[in-house]
């Protein structure tokens, strides 16, 4: 059977519900066992959208030299952090890989070269959210890599050849944190919703009126932004995932903010639906 039959047959199967896209604020690894107004607000949203076929997740803590996809048949759960409890090394999502969802996903994103790897499995930045919203571990899971080489612009325009995923039933999720500045942290006031320094303020103001507004290009553009957006985003990996998120938006579709705070001076856990 040839390529262009194959490409037939998979053209006449039945679309699925095209998904909405989010992005999530993390935030501490501590919010993958604590109970909180951010966990709830992940359990609340996972109620009002689709239950997905498999979920493809862009996190900060994958930050690579090129693109890669994981490719195992069942994800491992990486702890990767340290001065935690224990009971948060001993969390385990069991979610199943999707070794034909990552072999979509590189196509997809051809001609830049996506290396499939069943090496890396599933960082905090994935599962410590995901929990939340399945936490049966029941919808297969796999993980594409941030190239910490490429600027603002290629990650945005890299997300829209996987455009095609949303009508698959596949729910891509951005997983990181707008504000995001460990140096800065008012650790008097680590768990004090609402607590944030005033160019934190300043920054998830300006990050929300142009996620809300569809202004992308300021976004894209945020180190030209002022000293605000600079302090909130000293290194671009915890945001990149923001922009992943927003270069899947379409025309039509709509887009809101929940989990909309600043805790501990220096970090929001803004999180953003498009649907």
């Amino acid at each position: 059977m040839n390529i262009n039959v194959l490409e037939y047959i998979s053209e006449q199967l039945p679309k699925s519900e095209k998904m909405p896209v989010l992005f999530l604020g993390h935030g501490s690894p501590m919010n993958a066992i604590e109970e909180n107004q951010f966990v709830r607000g992940f359990r609340e949203i996972s109620k009002k959208i689709p239950t997905p076929n498999a979920i493809l997740c862009i996190s900060a803590h994958w930050y690579t030299k090129g693109t890669y996809v994981t490719s195992g048949e069942m994800q491992k759960t990486i702890h990767d952090f340290y001065g935690f409890p224990q009971e948060l090394f001993e969390v385990e999502y069991p979610a199943k890989g999707n070794p034909e969802l990552a072999k979509e996903t590189a196509e997809l994103l051809a001609p830049t070269s996506v290396i499939e790897t069943d090496s890396w499995g599933l960082d905090h930045g994935a599962w410590s959210v995901i929990k939340h919203l399945y936490p049966a571990a029941n919808i297969p899971v796999i993980q594409m890599s941030i190239d910490y080489t490429q600027p603002a612009q290629y990650h945005f325009d890299l997300a829209k050849k996987l455009q095609k995923l949303r009508e698959k039933g596949i729910l891509i999720i951005g997983s990181g944190n707008v504000v995001h500045n460990l140096r800065m942290i008012d650790w008097k006031n680590i768990n004090t919703v609402g607590a944030g320094w005033d160019w934190a303020i300043e920054a998830r103001a300006k990050t929300n009126e142009w996620i809300l507004d569809g202004n992308f290009q300021n976004l894209i553009h945020f180190e030209k932004q002022g000293t605000a957006l600079q302090n909130a985003i000293p290194t671009p990996d915890h945001y990149l995932p923001l922009i992943y998120t927003l270069g899947l938006k379409e025309k039509n579709d709509n887009i809101s903010l929940f989990n909309d705070e600043i805790i501990g001076g220096s970090l929001s856990m803004t999180s953003v639906l498009i649907n």
